[in-house]
């Protein structure tokens, strides 16, 4: 495969508006490069950690630092489902998922930080090396997921994105970096 399909930011019409914001943040290059640098990154960032950091809220009702990092990994694992069900031309339409429901459910609070890294570890090798099985022809496939067409180079890009939102939210609204 060419690393065109993978260096490329998918259009607007791959996703649903409001992952734009998640897609714009990530840089140019090949994106299965970009979520192995991720990998380093995060881990970095979680093994710095705390206990007392890991229990942070930044106000009332918002999500400590642990449910953040179970926020990501669940959401990583629905969006990288979504791109094996599209990637193997399933056309079954995808449901939503309510994001809070799986944190207030998730029970991070009982976890420990190095559990909780330790599982995003796991999921995004997991993606990488299913963005990585990939056949060129599977990056443009598309599906529907929350009633929003999606293509798999899509789906890649978010999870990027997503990633690189709440890893700056981690840093500037609990960490104070």
């Amino acid at each position: 495969m060419t690393n065109g399909f993978r260096s490329e930011h998918p259009t607007a019409a791959e996703f649903a508006p409001y992952y734009a914001a998640y897609v714009a943040r990530v840089p140019a290059g090949d994106i299965v490069q970009t979520l192995t640098r991720q990998r380093v990154d995060s881990a970095m960032l979680f093994a710095g950690l705390t206990p007392e950091q890991a229990a942070f809220r930044y106000a009332p009702g918002k999500w400590s630092v642990r449910e953040v990092i179970g926020h990501i990994t669940v959401a990583e694992r629905i969006f990288a489902y979504r791109a094996l069900r599209v990637g193997r031309n399933d056309k079954t339409p995808l449901s939503g998922f309510e994001e809070n429901d799986f944190v207030k459910f998730g029970d991070f609070e009982s976890r420990s930080v190095a559990e909780l890294a330790s599982d995003f570890d796991h999921v995004r090798i997991a993606t990488i090396d299913l963005f990585g099985s990939f056949a060129e022809e599977a990056w443009l496939r598309t599906g529907v997921a929350n009633s929003f067409n999606v293509s798999v180079r899509a789906l890649a890009w978010i999870i990027a994105g997503h990633e690189l939102h709440h890893r700056e939210i981690l840093n500037t609204r609990y960490l104070g970096k």
